[in-house]
């Protein structure tokens, strides 16, 4: 398993575990793992991943913000530190500057422009993303 489709499945039980909680959907702000994301949507693979990693379909819209990202210290409990990966363009360019201020400071603030949804939370015929 690719490091980007280990870290989707990592996010995707973060959502799992976020939308049990009644807590707001983790913001998808890697560019990497957003590719891997894509790369599955609307596939049995994809759907087999949400089940064993969320418990549920995960579906995903756009959904564009700027500001702290609020699952980091799950996701650091979980797992450790967030890998490279999280902060690599989908041309595997990583942003060193981003690397350097999470190792120093812990947290991380980025943009985003989608996001994950339960499945019971998609309104009818609203599709999912594309990358732009």
């Amino acid at each position: 398993m690719s490091t980007t489709t280990t870290e989707l499945r990592r996010f995707l039980t973060i959502t799992g575990q976020r939308f049990k909680a009644g807590q707001s959907a983790p913001e998808m702000f890697s560019p990497a793992v957003d590719a891997a994301w894509h790369a599955l949507l609307g596939t049995p693979a994809y759907e087999a991943l949400c089940l064993e990693s969320a418990g549920q379909p995960i579906q995903h819209v756009a959904n564009n913000g700027y500001g702290p990202i609020a699952w980091v210290a799950a996701y650091e409990e979980a797992y450790g530190t967030l890998p490279e990966i999280w902060f690599t363009d989908a041309d595997g360019t990583a942003d060193q500057e981003a690397i350097a201020r999470y190792r120093e400071t812990g947290t991380v603030v980025a943009e985003w422009d989608c996001g994950p949804v339960g499945g019971d939370d998609v309104a009818p015929g609203r599709p999912e993303t594309v990358r732009r």
